[in-house]
């Protein structure tokens, strides 16, 4: 079977964001900076940090990059599943 259920699609999100938030922690921490001590403001003054947390998180979370954790998921998985098959 090569479908991911939808727990194990959401747990992939969930883990696939907090590692991107990981890699994109300078710009996270930039756009924070900016936005402190902002409500209105936020939208005009900080565009552009805020654009660069899109585009980092976007290239560890987007189709592509979803694409290959999926496939690297369902080929650990079936390597697990033909280990616990194989009779020792």
């Amino acid at each position: 079977m090569n479908t991911l259920s939808r727990r194990e699609e959401e747990t992939l999100l969930k883990q696939t964001k907090a590692s991107a938030l990981k890699e994109c922690d300078s710009v996270v921490k930039e756009f924070a900076q900016c936005a402190e001590g902002r409500t209105f403001s936020v939208a005009w003054e900080c565009r552009q940090k805020y654009k660069a947390v899109q585009d980092c998180m976007l290239q560890y979370t987007g189709p592509e990059a979803m694409a290959i954790v999926r496939a690297e998921y369902l080929r650990l998985r079936e390597e697990q599943k033909r280990a616990a098959s194989t009779p020792s």
